[in-house]
């Protein structure tokens, strides 16, 4: 019993302590994010122009792809849980045409990040925080308008196997029909049979995961099974039979596209005429549910059954205009973790979130005609607002401490988030902690440290009774 009550006294001790070693703790630019049930959260570091994809090197350090800038390597002093402090955040490649993508080798000794075109390597040294002056082009060819981001995936089921993602010309691109034109396609390449001085071609070379994609930003691997997925932000101002209907629809999708080392070119995903249906309150909606392909006209040669039986359908359905750029699964595959970064039209506000999406043997729990399948994890206390004064996520990465770590371009700010207990997935409901540096926060800080020192005041009384 007496060693008990000391363990509980070094518990408690050590939660009394916590609070008090992080100081000067930065406050969001606008409003304090809401987080679900099991959550802490705190904002780590501000500053930046768009910092867009994040990974951690080999070192600790984190990368970030500041979008016009270029990549920035931020050293931490970690206090525990969410106390850290920049130490160090210093302009690692100068480059501004670097606009999104970013990945490191399973070796860490690489590192690579994408312009509009191309796809560059750089080597690395992560204890040095040095790369090399003259970096190599491994992927060109990708040069297109209004979709130019280029997401990279670096395979860890087949290491040296590089994911890469890249949009459409347009809202609505008919060379997406093409699969020559390499738009609206995701493509994985073998660097390791990639030779020295070479470069691979997008549009006509590499292995095709899917085409018919508008513009699938967020990619990520389950790490259990390799299957890899995509979010898509499917398009705007859609019509049905002359019937405007992009209010509500179509849905975002999150779709499946096999393995990184699987033999065979994926399918069409239908884009640019097939959909899929998040709210059924369209013309001719007859039989028609949450998830179901439809075709924006429907004739003799081109219809719903055609979308349906033709093309690959997701596998889950999210709000229409949310805007999911970011995915990351958990290392355990059974939760998949999805940015929204939010609608850009202010009429009716959605998505700037974080949220989850339960997962089962490589495979979504829910069905896709579901409507509830994610739970949030951080969101905006007041849509109303945005998108002028609200976080907008995009990257997400783990540390080494199964920590996340997400990114607000809008903001130029990146959080930190920790499960803490009980619905630690994401259950919604905005019962977790998002320390600021706020005066009121502070306070609220000192209380439970002193309640907590109370505690262990007692249970010291205990001990030496």
């Amino acid at each position: 019993m007496k060693k008990l009550h000391r363990g509980a006294l070094a518990i408690a001790l050590h939660a009394a302590t916590s609070f008090c070693a992080c100081e000067n703790v930065l406050s969001p630019s606008h409003q304090t994010p809401v987080l679900a049930s099991g959550w802490q959260g705190q904002l780590i570091a501000n500053g930046f122009t768009k910092p867009r994809s994040i990974h951690f090197d080999t070192a600790g350090s984190l990368i970030v792809l500041d979008s016009g800038v270029g990549v920035r390597r931020v050293r931490l002093e970690d206090k525990g849980d969410t106390c850290l402090s920049v130490t160090e955040n210093e302009l690692l490649i100068d480059d501004t045409e670097l606009n999104h993508g970013l990945a490191l080798s399973a070796d860490g000794k690489t590192l690579y990040a994408s312009t509009v075109s191309s796809v560059h390597a750089y080597s690395y040294d992560p204890q040095a925080g040095k790369v090399s002056p003259n970096p190599r082009t491994v992927i060109s060819g990708m040069s297109n308008n209004d979709h130019t981001t280029r997401t990279l995936l670096m395979s860890r089921r087949s290491p040296g196997r590089l994911i890469v993602s890249r949009g459409s010309d347009e809202n609505f691109d008919v060379d997406a029909l093409d699969l020559s034109s390499g738009v609206s396609q995701i493509r994985v390449f073998d660097l390791n049979k990639l030779g020295d001085g070479d470069t691979y071609d997008f549009n006509t070379q590499g292995r095709v995961l899917g085409w018919g994609l508008r513009n699938s930003v967020g990619v990520d691997e389950d790490p259990r099974s390799g299957n890899v997925y995509s979010v898509e932000t499917s398009v705007d101002e859609i019509t049905r039979d002359g019937v405007n209907i992009e209010e509500n629809n179509p849905g975002e999708e999150l779709n499946f596209h096999g393995k990184a080392d699987e033999r065979g070119d994926v399918g069409n995903y239908g884009y640019p005429y097939c959909y899929p249906l998040w709210d059924t309150d369209v013309p001719d909606n007859e039989g028609l549910r949450v998830g179901d392909v439809f075709s924006v006209t429907q004739n003799s040669t081109f219809n719903d059954t055609t979308c349906q039986e033709e093309y690959v359908p997701p596998r889950l359905v999210f709000p229409a205009h949310t805007s999911p750029l970011g995915l990351l699964f958990s290392e355990d595959g059974e939760t998949l973790y999805i940015s929204f970064r939010g609608s850009f039209n202010p009429k009716n506000p959605v998505g700037y979130m974080v949220s989850s999406v339960a997962f089962s043997d490589g495979q979504p729990v829910e069905r896709v005609s579901s409507n509830t399948a994610l739970s949030d994890v951080m969101t905006n206390p007041d849509l109303s607002r945005c998108p002028d004064e609200c976080f907008r996520p995009v990257g997400l990465a783990w540390d080494k401490e199964g920590r996340l770590w997400v990114t607000s371009d809008s903001t130029g700010e990146i959080y930190v988030l920790k499960r803490t207990g009980a619905g630690g997935s994401g259950s919604g409901g905005g019962k977790g902690t998002f320390v600021t540096g706020s005066d009121e926060s502070r306070a609220r800080g000192r209380g439970v440290a002193v309640g907590v020192a109370g505690a262990a005041v007692v249970l010291a009384g205990l001990i030496a009774f």
